[in-house]
């Protein structure tokens, strides 16, 4: 019995020391980053869908500023208007800048999302272009006017002709017109609807092509000098940096639009593109 009770206990007294003994597994630590702000000095990404002239070029330039306060700037480039909408909504991006708020409005309601504008950065003056006129009045009857084929700068576009006495639109529509809406074409203008992004590439097959600054710039023309007809300061159109309403106010996209709001900026601005894009702050 007495034989019985010691190895009894010497059992008991080994699993004892054994649970003592061991530790448990250190949990890993948390990952860096993420678009929610920055937390414990941490550096946090901020993934920016843009096109690539001018807003990825002024992102490109605070890109130092934001790493000096913990925020990675990566710049996914885009040369059209939806994916950078598609993949924000998506959380394939955390923010996009390429839009100005009539288009942003018109996507979301198309497609169904809610997508937020976070600050107002810059206006991009809409021009007319040709290689085939030096002056608007010399645009012959029956010339081929190229328009964006997207239906806020559709209307944008005919509204810039109107001012210009080349159309008139149905009383009222304003910006929000279509072809459909053209009631006086007294020189009998044919219209044909591109891609915003293909128009400086069917430039030289129309008589005239209405062009997004951002791609003009592309192209190599100077909206100041090489537009025949051109939208003033006053333009509502103002780029925004847009989110999603999960992070727009986060504080690493906050820390995003007070440099996009900056007198760097705007210095940079006016003195990179000298006019042809202009502050809107």
């Amino acid at each position: 019995m007495k034989k019985l009770v010691v190895s009894v206990l010497s059992t008991v007294l080994a699993f004892s020391l054994a649970a003592c003994g061991s530790k448990p597994e250190t949990a890993p630590a948390p990952a860096e980053g993420g678009a929610q702000g920055s937390q414990g000095g941490q550096e946090v990404t901020l993934k920016i869908g843009a096109t690539p002239v001018p807003h990825a070029e002024i992102l490109k330039y605070i890109q130092p500023k934001l790493k000096d306060q913990g925020v990675n700037l990566e710049i996914k480039e885009f040369t059209d208007y939806v994916q950078p909408n598609v993949q924000v909504n998506e959380k394939q991006l955390d923010a996009n800048f390429f839009q100005h708020k009539p288009y942003l409005e018109q996507f979301n309601k198309d497609q169904n999302m809610d997508l937020q504008p976070v600050t107002a950065v810059h206006i991009e003056p809409f021009g007319a272009y040709s290689k085939k006129i030096k002056k608007i009045d010399e645009l012959a009857d029956g010339a081929t006017i190229a328009l964006p084929n997207d239906p806020t700068n559709n209307g944008r576009a005919l509204a810039l002709l109107e001012k210009h006495g080349l159309i008139k639109l149905k009383e009222g529509v304003g910006i929000s017109g279509t072809v459909k809406d053209i009631v006086e074409n007294k020189k009998n203008l044919q219209f044909k609807e591109v891609e915003a992004a293909m128009l400086p590439r069917v430039l030289e097959e129309v008589d005239l092509a209405l062009i997004n600054t951002n791609y003009a710039l592309e192209a190599k023309l100077v909206p100041t000098t090489d537009a025949l007809i051109l939208e003033d300061k006053e333009s509502p159109y103002a780029n925004y940096l847009v989110a999603r309403p999960d992070n727009k106010d986060s504080e690493a996209m906050q820390k995003l639009a007070k440099e996009l709001n900056s007198p760097e900026v705007k210095q940079f601005i006016e003195e990179k593109y000298k006019g042809a894009i202009v502050p809107a702050f």
